[in-house]
């Protein structure tokens, strides 16, 4: 388990952070609550995307998963995922699906990217299901969040900059 310590130096107010099960969130303070007579820090995430705002014990932060973003270094690495050839899979859709959400919620981009990869049909191929389309959407904008932040660029150019990689594969 990590220290408040070394939670405390690995963020810093106003940067921006990935929670697993919300995304890229920003980092807003630090509050301070006494709970049964024991004082315990706080992080404040916002995402303003979900309207939301978590407040995390900054002692739990790292066993919670919360992290920084992704470095540039490790978007190429992204990309290089989504090059790749999809592996075919026999699984039942019910199970994939499984694998797929829990792939999407581990936070972790290069997961996210190999989700984007087998579920993305090109242009002409319709054969795409609802919750297939659903599924690839919600890791699309989780990918294309946080590659935004890191990038410094609107989301909606990130999507298109992934399709145009997707369609090279």
């Amino acid at each position: 388990m990590a220290s408040l310590a070394s939670s405390r130096k690995m963020f810093e107010v106003g940067m921006w952070v990935v929670y697993p099960s919300h995304g890229v969130g920003k980092l807003d303070g630090i509050e301070t609550f006494e709970i049964d007579g024991e004082t315990i820090e706080f992080f404040v995430i916002s995402f303003p995307r979900n309207k939301l705002t978590l407040k995390l014990p900054v002692k739990k932060a790292i066993e919670a998963g919360l992290r920084k973003v992704t470095s540039k270094s490790e978007i190429r690495n992204i990309f290089d995922i989504l090059l790749q050839k999809t592996k075919k899979r026999r699984l039942m859709w019910s199970k994939r699906a499984q694998e797929y959400e829990s792939k999407i919620n581990s936070g972790d981009p290069r997961s996210i990217a190999e989700v984007i990869r087998e579920l993305y049909k090109g242009a002409g191929d319709t054969l795409q299901s609802f919750s297939e389309r659903q599924i690839y959407q919600h890791a699309m904008e989780r990918l294309a969040r946080e590659i935004s932040v890191v990038e410094n660029i609107e989301e909606s150019e990130v999507i298109k900059k992934l399709e145009v990689i997707l369609q090279a594969a």
